[in-house]
């Protein structure tokens, strides 16, 4: 009787475990976010300057409305995208909001300067800093940039030596023709050679 007993709950268990459906166990797939790559928007780079005059340092503000840029890459950031980009400036588009002034700056600041219907340059990364490769007056120089990123924007900022670029010439005829409009209450009529330089370019 016992080994009975034993038979059928065998005989049980096997006809239990054999009817049972298998399950499958499945491995989650992980999903990942597809990575898009950054675009410049359309007219949107925008390059602006502060010039100073008299010896108090008196701020002339202006921009540049025309900015071309070729070699613009593909990236996931605006390292990728801007490195080895070059541009040129037409120095036809200077805009101070003034058109006396924009004339004579364009006439006795830039005309007295060798080659400058375009300012061009060259936009470099490394090692976490960014480089302008700038060419003036038939003179290339290499200066550092700060910049940030936040929002979709791309600022940079840098102080330019116009001397360093041999603009002595150029500086003493703007300074000769605004004479009376660079003098301060001293008396004394100054142009700086230091200009202020901010670029912006809006990504999305």
């Amino acid at each position: 009787m016992k080994k009975l007993s034993v038979l059928i709950l065998g005989l049980a268990f096997v006809t239990f475990t054999s009817c049972k459906k298998e399950e499958k166990t499945e491995t989650p797939t992980e999903t990942k976010e597809e990575v898009k790559g950054l675009t410049i928007v359309n007219d949107s780079t925008k390059v602006k300057w502060t010039a100073f005059k008299t010896t108090d340092k008196v701020a002339v503000g202006g921009s540049f409305t025309q900015i071309e840029l070729k070699d613009v890459k593909t990236g996931t950031s605006p390292e990728q995208v801007l490195e080895g980009v070059a541009f040129s400036i037409p120095v036809s588009s200077l805009f101070t909001n003034n058109p006396d002034r924009d004339s004579k700056l364009k006439t006795f600041f830039f005309g007295t300067l060798k080659n400058t219907e375009l300012l061009s340059g060259i936009l470099n990364f490394r090692d976490n800093q960014l480089f302008m490769t700038l060419s003036m007056n038939d003179v290339t120089k290499q200066i550092p940039l700060e910049y940030t990123f936040e929002n979709n924007l791309l600022s940079m900022k840098t102080t330019l030596n116009l001397n360093d670029f041999g603009g002595e010439k150029a500086l003493a005829a703007i300074n000769k023709v605004c004479y009376d409009l660079h003098k301060g209450p001293d008396g004394v009529s100054k142009t700086w050679e230091t200009v202020d330089i901010m670029g912006e370019v809006l990504f999305q």
